[in-house]
Formats: structure tokens, C-alpha cells, sequence
């Protein structure tokens, strides 16, 4: 066979669909590539699609490009992202999370210029719903083997399923976005009879897999989905009939289930309660209170870093300068995808996202008509495009409900999903105008793959880089606790990745409690440390544990009086929390100021409740050593 342009041009279309149905599947069964190793592979798939599409813009002479009004907001925001990460304050992290906007972003373009056609749209379609459909099987056996083994890993989410996921919650987001996709081949897609029975299970069990993952805001978001599917379905004679009944199925199977399974379960019980005085079940969300107080850290990093935020996925590093009292874990995001966008990227960030979600909704309107017109004109109210149009808007609207009460957009498989879908709908666009449609020029094409080559490059050498780092880590994690072992693999890790505030911070750690026990290299040792908690200060300076392992390091040294400055930073980036306040207190043990170091600890305390072990066992030495020196006799014996 004779390789002509047009030939080349087909395989490499074929192959960016091959390889973004390969993302979409792997991502999701990969755990959602949250882990580093996942997401690299994913990495460099991406940079494969921008190099063929790059490859496609040459092959054809006569080939268009679609641009509708999103694509300039997509646009906007990859480029204020790539500013943004030059003026952040922690680069490691800003890097990570614009790496993943360039990338996302390409993807969105990708998908709306090459796989804007029937056949690649019912193939990711089709790809997208069995996908989803084994998954949640997957997760129905999880519940039915009472398991929370996620492939080779434990989710800590005991009685409740995740799938291949590690979080319940992820896995839900997913479903969500699913199963509208599904009822819409299922009630309008001209598909075979034996591909509408198949769409049956699939649907059937998508909504078990939802059902056991006990995620109330997945229920939730599914819901808007598919009552906006049928709710559309319901203003068409067409469809009318299908949409009363799949509503009436949906309500009557959802009360069965709840009343003859969910309820006779523990996890269900446990997170439903009735309330006294009322006779009926009411949702209490157990975690509405810690939710709520997540959102109020956001508003105030967003009101006191308007603009421009705190910077790309600085929230979970700012976080403890801004922590309530009653707030003593790790966050990680600010569990709103929505409030987290302005406190990572403030007003400027808003208002862009903003502009696009204006744009894509005011652009379905105007679509709705002509996709529906195939439908019309044949009369049977059987439509491919027609069920991808409805099935995508419900999904993209399940996945914006979700949004707003946890952070799926950072999961990189959700992420995914959302943006192919939202890149084949706002393709959809083509056929309401031919506005947006141009024939790129030499100029233009040499432009865009110079752009497509940039961002290739950037990509791989980010992959290679960040690989050699993960390889190290995991090497690290299997050594011996603040082995030498360990910090030797620890600076291997650093050498491959010198940005990285945490693992220079582990390093420190290492050398610190090699000290303790270093005999004649203590102080060696210390200083070692001590380098190592410089480092990551200047790599991360809104970090307070790299301050107090400094202040603790030059207590241990005997260097006190140097170390008050470095507990002092400590406390002003984390005011509130109990392990750090009782830290300070034990500096004051150790200079002998036991009624300060009792303060201390009463407000270590106080934040931390029975559970600070260290605030309990030293406030009890203060209260002794307060009443020997008030007595003049001793309290402990004289080997304490």
C-alpha cells in the first residue's frame, strides 16, 4: 500500500483516537492517576496527540480548524496559568498544577479538531459507557464481598465502594457524568435493538455502583444530571412518553432500593439519622461542618489575595495560616472546585472561568436547534448526535453540580472525561454557524506547531524529570525510617528534582533523628539538618514545620537562643494548630520556663482535645515542676 498525504493524514487521526480512548481508559482504572507514576503516563500520551495533531496540520493543505468562542477563554486561561506560575511563591507545586492546565487544555483542542466526527464521537461515547459500566460492576463486588481492596491497594473507606478508585467520592463524579450518557443512547440514539438492551445494564449498573459508593453529593449531581436530560426530553412529543416512564422506573426502583437494601445497611445508617420528633429520614452530612469551614479559609485567603489568589494549588500550603480552631487535618483542597479557583487563582482566574461557562451555555442554545434537526427530518426521534448533545450536557452538568461540593476537576480521570466531553460539544458548534471555521495559513500552522512543539517539549522533560524523582521516592519509602538508606535515596530524589520543598524537608528529617543518636557526629549531623530545613524554607516559605524542625534541631544543639526566631515563624504560619503550639511549648521545657511551656500547652489542648499525647504527658511535668519550685521540695523523682 501506497503511502499518500491522505493515507497519513487517516492514520494519524486514528491514532489520536486510539490514544485519547487509551487516556480515558487508563486514567480511571489507574486510580484515577492522583499518583505520580499514573499521571506521567498519561503525560506523555498527551504530548503523542499534540505531536500527530501537529503532524495533521502539514498532511492536509486543505484541512480546517474549528475555533468557536470557548476556545478563547480555554485559551486565556493556559495562558494566565503559564504567567501565574512565574510569579507563585512555591514553584514545585505551581509547576504541577500548570503542567496539568497546558495539558488539559491541549486535550480540549485536540478533541475539538480531531475527533469531531459521528464516528469518533460514538466511539468515545461507546468507550466512555462501557468503561463506566465495568467499573461500577467491579464496585457492586466490592460491596458484595464487604472489600475495600482497590487492586493491589486498601481505600480507607471501609463499607463503602470506590471502584478503582481509592476515593468513593471520585468514583461517584464519575458515574454521574456516565450515566446521563447512557440514558441518552438508551431513550433517543439510533442504535441496534441488542445495543439498546445492552445500554439497559449498563445504566442499571451504573446506578448500583453509585448507589454503593454512599456519596451523597454523587447522588446529588447525578440527579441534576438525568432530571435535565428528562426534563428536555419531556418538552419533546418525540420523547415524552420514554421520559415519564424511565422517570416513573427511576423513582419507584430508587425507593425499592433504599427502603429493601440502602437502609438495612450500616453505612447508610450511619450517615442518615432521624432526627427526634420527626418521623422521617433527613441527610445529615457528617462532614458539612468541616466542609463549611474549609470554604470559610478560602474566602479569606481570596479576600486578602484578590486578584490573583495565593497561587496554582497553593491553598492546601496556605491552608494553616488561615486554619479554625476546630480544624486540625490536612485538607488538601477546598473540597468547591469553585472557591478553590479563586483562592488559587482569585478574581482574574474567576472571571475567565466565568466568561467560558457564559460562553458554552449561551453556544448550546443556539446549537440545540440544529442538532435536533437530523432527529426532525427523519421523523423518529432517533438521533446518534441528538443523544450525544443531551447525554454530555447532562454529564458536564453532573460533574458542575459535583464541583461544588468536593474537587473532582483534580482528579486527573474526571478531568479527563469532563474535558472530552466538553471538547466534542462545543464542536457541536459547527453546525449552528461557519463562523468558526478557517483554513490555517503557512504562517498560522508554522505558529500553532511551534506552540504544539513547545508544550511537547516542556511535557517530556517534565515527565523524565519528575520519573527519575518518583523512582527515588518509592526506593526511599522502602528503607528503614531516617535510615541513611533513606536519606541517601532521599537526595538521589533531590538531585533529580531540586525544586522539591518536601523531599528537602525529609532529607532534614532524616539528618535530625540520625542526631539524636550520632554520638561524636551529633552536631554534624544537626548541621546537616539544619541545611537541609534552610533549603526547603526557601523552596516553600509558607511551610511552619520546616521552621519548627529548625528551632527543635538548635534546641537539641544547645543553640536556644537562635532557635526562639525560628518557633516564632513557625507559630505565625500555623496559629492554630495543636501538634505545633504543643512543639513551642516543649522549647520552653527545655529552657526552663515551665509556666510559658503550661500556657502552651493548655493550648495545645484546647485545639487538640485528649488526643495531643504530648501536650497531656509535658503539661503534667510543668504542673509538677511549677509546684516543686513553689514548694521547695520535689515533685518527680531526681532521674526524671
Amino acid at each position: 500500500m501506497v503511502l499518500t498525504r491522505k493515507n497519513l493524514d487517516w492514520w494519524c487521526e486514528r491514532g489520536i483516537l486510539a490514544l485519547v480512548l487509551g487516556m480515558l481508559v487508563f486514567a480511571p482504572l489507574a486510580f484515577g492517576a492522583v499518583d505520580a507514576w499514573s499521571f506521567l503516563v498519561v503525560q506523555v500520551v498527551a504530548a503523542v496527540v499534540f505531536v500527530l495533531w501537529g503532524v495533521r496540520l502539514w498532511l492536509n493543505p486543505r484541512g480546517r480548524l474549528l475555533w468557536p468562542p470557548l476556545a478563547w477563554v480555554v485559551l486565556a486561561f493556559m495562558i494566565y496559568a503559564v504567567a501565574r506560575y512565574f510569579t507563585a511563591d512555591i514553584e514545585y507545586i505551581a509547576r504541577l498544577e500548570t503542567i496539568q492546565v497546558l495539558l488539559f487544555g491541549g486535550l480540549f483542542f485536540a478533541a475539538l479538531n480531531n475527533l469531531r466526527g459521528q464516528e469518533e464521537i460514538s466511539a468515545v461515547s461507546g468507550t466512555l459507557i462501557v468503561l463506566g459500566t465495568g467499573i461500577a460492576c467491579y464496585a457492586v463486588a466490592q460491596m458484595m464481598h464487604h472489600s475495600n481492596h482497590v487492586w493491589n491497594q486498601i481505600s480507607p473507606y471501609t463499607g463503602r465502594a470506590s471502584g478503582t478508585y481509592i476515593s468513593p467520592n471520585n468514583l461517584s463524579c464519575l458515574l454521574a457524568m456516565l450515566l446521563p450518557l447512557a440514558l441518552a443512547y438508551l431513550l433517543v440514539g439510533k442504535v441496534h435493538i441488542v445495543t439498546r438492551i445492552l445500554l439497559i445494564y449498563a445504566a442499571l449498573a451504573m446506578a448500583a455502583g453509585l448507589a454503593v459508593t454512599f456519596s451523597r453529593g454523587g447522588w446529588l449531581a447525578a440527579a441534576a444530571g438525568i432530571f435535565l436530560l428528562l426534563g428536555i426530553l419531556l418538552g419533546h412529543g418525540n420523547h415524552r412518553l420514554k421520559a415519564v416512564l424511565l422517570l416513573v422506573v427511576l423513582l419507584a426502583g430508587g425507593g425499592f432500593m433504599i427502603s429493601h437494601y440502602l437502609s438495612k445497611t450500616v453505612t447508610y445508617m450511619r450517615r442518615v439519622e432521624t432526627p427526634e420528633g420527626n418521623g422521617g429520614l433527613v441527610m445529615i452530612d457528617a462532614s458539612a461542618g468541616s466542609r463549611l469551614l474549609l470554604w470559610q479559609a478560602a474566602g479569606r485567603m481570596w479576600a486578602d489575595n484578590p486578584w490573583f489568589g495565593v497561587g496554582p494549588a497553593h491553598y492546601d500550603y496556605r491552608f494553616r495560616e488561615y486554619r479554625p480552631e476546630a480544624m486540625q487535618g490536612r485538607p488538601d483542597r477546598v473540597h468547591n472546585d469553585y472557591l478553590n479557583l479563586l483562592a488559587d487563582w482569585g478574581t482574574v482566574g474567576g472571571v475567565i472561568v466565568l466568561a467560558g461557562l457564559g460562553f458554552f451555555v449561551g453556544w448550546l442554545k443556539k446549537t440545540w436547534p440544529h442538532v435536533r434537526r437530523e432527529e426532525n427530518d427523519f421523523g423518529t426521534g432517533q438521533s446518534n448526535r441528538f443523544a450525544f448533545f443531551l447525554g454530555a450536557t447532562g454529564g458536564l452538568a453532573a460533574l458542575a453540580v459535583h464541583s461544588l461540593m468536593d474537587f473532582n476537576l483534580h482528579v486527573p480521570a474526571n478531568a479527563l472525561v469532563g474535558v472530552t466531553l466538553l471538547g466534542l460539544l462545543a464542536s457541536n458548534a459547527r453546525y449552528a454557524t461557519e463562523r468558526f471555521w478557517f483554513r490555517p495559513g503557512p504562517a498560522l500552522k508554522l505558529a500553532i506547531s511551534t506552540a504544539l512543539g513547545v508544550v511537547v517539549i516542556y511535557l517530556v522533560a517534565q515527565a523524565w524529570r519528575l520519573d527519575g524523582e518518583a523512582r527515588w521516592l518509592a526506593r526511599a519509602e522502602t528503607q528503614p525510617l531516617f535510615s541513611p538508606e533513606r536519606s541517601a535515596a532521599l537526595e538521589w530524589a533531590f538531585s533529580c528534582e531540586p525544586k522539591n520543598f518536601e523531599t528537602a524537608y525529609k532529607i532534614g528529617e532524616c539528618f535530625r533523628r540520625q542526631s539524636l543518636d550520632g554520638g561524636d557526629k551529633s552536631t554534624a549531623l544537626g548541621q546537616k539538618a539544619l541545611d537541609w530545613y534552610a533549603q526547603a524554607i526557601r523552596l516553600n516559605p509558607h511551610d511552619a514545620y520546616s521552621y519548627l524542625r529548625t528551632g527543635m534541631c538548635l534546641d537539641w544543639l544547645g543553640r536556644r537562643r537562635e532557635a526562639e526566631p525560628a518557633y516564632r515563624a513557625a507559630e505565625a504560619r500555623d496559629p492554630n494548630g495543636n501538634y505545633l503550639v504543643a512543639a513551642v511549648g516543649w522549647h520552653y521545657v527545655q529552657t526552663g520556663d515551665y509556666a510559658a511551656a503550661q500556657e502552651w500547652f493548655t493550648r495545645a489542648l484546647k485545639l487538640g482535645g485528649k488526643d495531643n499525647d504530648i501536650a497531656r504527658n509535658y503539661q503534667a511535668i510543668c504542673e509538677s515542676k511549677l509546684a516543686e519550685k513553689a514548694s521547695g521540695r520535689p515533685q518527680l523523682p531526681s532521674d526524671y
